[in-house]
């Protein structure tokens, strides 16, 4: 099964920008959705932006318009870049191929001054 690594996490300031990855374990064939989630301290995981092979992109409320995914099938690599961060952002960040169960450890990203 593939397996999905996320790096890039850390500490931000409110209003401030940080860049995720999320890197498959090997080349998945066809067309395919990578989504990227989060959880925040006490509250369920949430779904928040979803990028497929073909280009097609979505967003879950709360982040659109400030947060974009984007992605490089060569390098089996699908990215988050957050902008305009808010404390309520902090949480840890996952990705996994939309349909799989399988998920990775996630990283933490902390937005506070």
């Amino acid at each position: 099964q593939v397996q999905f690594v996320e790096s890039g996490g850390g500490l931000v300031q409110p209003g401030g920008s940080l860049g995720l990855s999320c890197v498959a374990s090997e080349t998945i064939p066809g067309d395919y959705g990578v989504g990227w989630y989060r959880q925040a301290p006490g509250k369920a995981r949430e779904w928040i932006a979803s990028s497929w092979t073909g280009g097609a992109t979505a967003y879950e409320d709360s982040v659109e318009g400030r947060f974009t995914v984007a992605r490089d099938n060569a390098k089996n690599t699908v990215y988050l870049e957050m902008n305009s961060l808010k404390p309520e952002d902090t949480a840890t960040y996952y990705c996994k191929r939309i349909g799989s169960s399988s998920w990775g450890q996630g990283t933490q990203v902390t937005v506070s001054s």
